[in-house]
């Protein structure tokens, strides 16, 4: 009988679950001060050093247990299969180009507001995910179901509701991954 042995089998992924999940016990030591200097971003003087690493650091950042789990079960759902596909130097790069453009579209764009969570990463991994079968010459199926019922529903959801969810970050994050899945190399790059 074979010995069972836990593997560490998306180091990427698993390292981006425990990097939030130690920025949200951070959060709670610090009664949030933590999050909200590094961990979200929002309109603040471009003279300030910390404005570069919240275009970045707001994807780590969570506003309670239930935020972060919705998004870490669906990043540890997707994540995996992608980095196995892509690389996890790929997946890294995916996130931080993610996280990016999710940051100065918040910057940018909506002034009055704060940004924190790593749903921009999850709705562009998902978009990603649907593109494991391409083909040369075609779309796939999946890839115009995706982006139907998930950008479609964030884009109405958008025009619709009025809540602290960001509907454009999960608009940017599958476009994001539209664009990921366009360009990368679909083989595995080490």
């Amino acid at each position: 009988m074979k010995k069972l042995v836990i593997r560490f089998n998306s180091p990427a992924v698993l390292t981006f679950a425990l990097l939030s999940l130690l920025t949200l016990l951070l959060d709670s030591l610090t009664g949030g001060r933590t999050t909200m200097q590094f961990f979200s971003v929002y309109r603040s003087s471009l003279a300030d050093p910390l404005t570069y690493i919240r275009f970045f650091g707001h994807v780590l950042g969570h506003s309670g247990y239930a935020h972060y789990m919705g998004n870490m079960l669906l990043l540890l759902l997707v994540g995996p299969a992608l980095e196995e596909k892509y690389g996890s130097r790929t997946i890294i790069l995916t996130i931080v180009i993610t996280a990016l453009v999710t940051g100065l579209v918040q910057f940018i764009f909506f002034p009055g507001s704060a940004l924190l969570g790593a749903s921009g990463v999850v709705f562009m991994m998902i978009v990603l995910s649907s593109f494991t079968e391409m083909k040369r010459g075609g779309i796939p199926l999946t890839l115009i179901l995706v982006v139907v019922f998930y950008l479609g529903g964030e884009i109405s959801d958008g025009l619709l509701k009025s809540d602290n969810v960001s509907q454009m970050t999960h608009i940017v994050g599958g476009v994001c991954g539209i664009v990921f899945g366009f360009t990368l190399p679909n083989y595995r790059r080490r």
